[in-house]
């Protein structure tokens, strides 16, 4: 089947049959400066079904450039910390497991942004936090609008919008470990123009220190956005340019347990020379037409490129764990104490590139509000990876050889996917609102994998076609002024990448949700319990987190499982004298673990990178003055390394549990500029976060900086 055949076909229909009304306006957000996909924090605690958004103040507050720490304090969310800075995020929702938030539909103002979003999702591009006006998470039903992963939820993250008038906005921060961040923008809007610039720069030395080095495990990151936009009478159209560069000395290579309780930060000389380079560079186009009072029609064109090579070195994992399991040897080799050969490094080189086109209709028909839409998607990856061959002698490391990529690492994957959704939001009576939603997904993924660098000889080739209609039902109802009541089901969908062979299935859940609401005043409460029954749960290999089989590529079937769980959320706003004091409290218990016994698994085997119990809360003392203190303590529990931990006595299955307390102090000098002092990790608990990739990870230790925000 053609695609762009199928595509014209149904945006042709969708503009013949779009009915035009004279009645009350409709009530759709017609600003496509911002796509959102919630709202206002207001408006997230009364959708038809769970939601949440870190607003504007809580962005500006805790002046967030980790959106690992962002996401700690939403519930339903889980986070698996790698590099203890937030680079490589690994992110899960429910039942979407955390891996390189391959699991999670990851957009920027509505856009996909995951490098290859169906053939390879895995997220090593995340966009910089820092520049983020504020993040939404959208869970239940309501979230088969989005895709193509919609079984545990999406992640929308939202950028700075056009100014009004002109203005802007200067931050620097100063900390530790000579870090600099640098946020600036600038725009306005005269008539029916309007344009924004904006930079981030950022640079740390990092907080660990490499064995036998004078090289630094920090990283320096920039990025630009420039935006342009246009408004007539009742249209408007907003182009948006984005490229960034990031390098950062990062590694695979964790620690052994006995060295982390020496030195958590400590770092081994046989990663001198690990390092992440990366480009990515966007283009997005919206065009927004309003056809009359009640019908809307929003087309979106994109393009994302991304372009990267993480040099790191595979032996470490081996290493480690022979060291953990008592090798003295290995030890020493790690320690740089005894010669090693033939250590070889990947240029992990990998371009990836996604574009694609949607048309979106809304339509408010009496009680109703209609969307319909469909999305044309191409990704591709090409991997060419070059090996070098090291030796270590006397603690340094000497360039023995190369190896030419053939096999897996030099093959081609693509995707192509046509995506085509309705929604109808139906206010049935005052108190009874009726969410339906209904989503096709239509995938063709293959891969090609050469024997020779010229490639000029195919080595094999696997291809896969999936096609999966999904759908869903939520509600809420106001029970009175102050309960309301929602529920809902849906089928959720994960595409299996361009690894896939052609008899592989997608992995399948049915979601189910129910909650109570209360709202009174200041006061908000909020518990939902969710329940996902998976036919089949697939897991995304890669050298990140390989499958259980120890595949670090394509795709593995774990089985039936079931997650479930409860989540909790609660604020209110106290007064302490002349103080008020903000409180909001999250809680998330989840339990995952396979359903049926299967070749490989039993009932009962707990899924990995599931935390039990996770908890925050977040307190602000404001003097109403201009000077506010603000608290956030998270909670976590252990996770388990891999499928199956609950039936090991071993430790090294296991990562630990951690608390940490942030705080921040602000202190308004004037109307323009504001002063900071911020510090993480105040009391500098350190734990195992991760055994994955390679050996122990730590959580980022105690650092404090110091930051002046100046307004204009």
């Amino acid at each position: 089947m053609k695609k762009s055949l199928l595509s014209s076909s149904i945006i042709a229909a969708l503009l013949v049959s779009a009915p035009s009304f004279a009645n009350d306006s409709i009530d759709l957000d017609a600003d496509i400066e911002q796509i959102k996909i919630i709202g206002s924090k207001q408006e997230s605690r009364a959708t038809a079904g769970s939601s949440a958004v870190v607003d504007e103040e809580q962005m500006r507050i805790e002046v967030a450039t980790d959106i690992n720490q962002l996401m700690k304090t939403v519930p339903g969310v889980y986070v698996r910390e790698e590099d203890g800075q937030g680079l490589r995020p690994n992110i899960g929702i429910r039942a979407a497991t955390a891996g390189r938030v391959s699991k999670v539909t990851i957009l920027e103002d509505g856009v996909m942004m995951a490098p290859a979003p169906y053939s390879n999702p895995a997220a090593y591009y995340f966009p910089s936090t820092f520049r983020m006006s504020s993040v939404e998470v959208l869970k239940g039903a309501p979230l088969l609008r989005y895709g193509p992963q919609t079984t545990g939820g999406v992640l929308n993250l939202v950028t700075t919008p056009v100014p009004e008038t002109f203005g802007g906005q200067v931050l620097t921060e100063f900390g530790e470990n000579s870090s600099r961040d640098i946020h600036a923008h600038v725009g306005g809007t005269d008539g029916q123009f309007g344009f924004l610039l904006e930079t981030i720069q950022r640079s740390s030395d990092g907080f660990k220190t490499i064995d036998r080095s004078g090289r630094d495990a920090g990283f320096d990151i920039e990025d630009y956005v420039a935006k342009l936009k246009w408004t007539g009478d009742r249209q408007s159209i907003l182009a948006k340019f984005q490229y960034s560069e990031e390098t950062s000395n990062e590694t695979y290579a964790g620690l052994t347990d006995a060295d982390f309780a020496e030195n958590p930060n400590r770092r081994y000389g046989i990663s001198e020379i690990d390092q992440m380079n990366n480009h990515h560079d966007s283009i997005t186009v919206n065009y927004n037409l309003e056809l009359s009072d009640a019908v809307e029609l929003n087309v979106l064109g994109y393009k994302n490129h991304f372009k990267r090579n993480w040099f790191k070195a595979g032996v470490a994992k081996g290493l480690i764990n022979a060291a953990n399991n008592g090798d003295l040897d290995a030890l020493a080799v790690l320690h740089g104490e005894q010669d090693y050969q033939d250590i070889t490094w990947t240029n992990g080189n990998r371009g990836y590139d996604s574009y694609g086109v949607e048309i979106n209709s809304g339509i408010e028909l009496a009680s109703h509000v209609i969307e319909v839409g469909l999305r044309d998607h191409t990704d591709e990856m090409d991997r060419y990876q070059l090996k070098e061959v090291y030796d270590q002698i006397n603690g340094s490391l000497v360039f023995d050889s190369f190896i030419q990529p053939t096999g897996g690492d030099n093959r081609l994957e693509k995707a192509e996917a046509m995506s085509f959704w309705v929604t109808d939001n139906w206010q049935v009576n005052e108190d009874l609102l009726v969410h339906f939603a209904l989503r096709h997904e239509d995938v063709d993924s293959s891969r090609r994998q050469f024997a020779t660098p010229d490639r000029s000889e195919l080595d094999s080739a696997r291809s896969n076609n999936s096609s999966e209609w999904l759908p869903g039902a939520s509600f809420t109802y106001n029970v009175s002024d102050n309960w309301q009541v929602l529920a809902g089901a849906h089928k959720g969908f994960s595409p299996l990448g361009g690894g896939a062979k052609e008899n592989q299935q997608p992995e399948t859940s049915v979601n189910y949700e129910a909650g109570v609401r209360f709202n009174q005043g200041s006061l908000f409460a909020e518990a939902v319990a969710f329940y996902s029954d998976f036919s089949d749960t697939t897991q995304v290999c890669s050298i990140a987190n390989p499958c259980p089989n120890g595949a670090e590529s394509g795709n593995y079937v774990l089985g039936e499982s079931v997650v479930r769980g409860l989540e909790f959320q609660a604020s209110n706003t106290f007064e302490a004298g002349s103080f008020l004091v903000p409180v909001d409290v999250t809680y998330t218990h989840t339990k995952g673990e396979i359903s049926k016994d299967n070749l490989n698994y039993m009932d009962g085997d707990e899924l990995a990178d599931i935390p039990q119990n996770t908890f925050s809360v977040r307190v602000t003392l404001d003097n109403n003055d201009g000077w506010i203190n603000y608290v956030v303590a998270k909670y976590a529990d252990e996770m388990c390394v891999s499928v199956g931990c609950n039936r090991s006595d071993s430790r090294f299955d296991r990562t630990e549990s951690v608390f940490v307390t942030d705080f921040v102090s602000r202190y308004e000098v004037d109307n323009n500029m504001t002063v900071y002092l911020k510090v993480e990790n105040v009391f500098d608990q350190q734990k195992i976060v991760a055994r994955s990739p390679h050996g122990a990870r730590p959580n980022k230790p105690q650092t404090a900086s110091f930051g002046v925000e100046y307004t204009f």
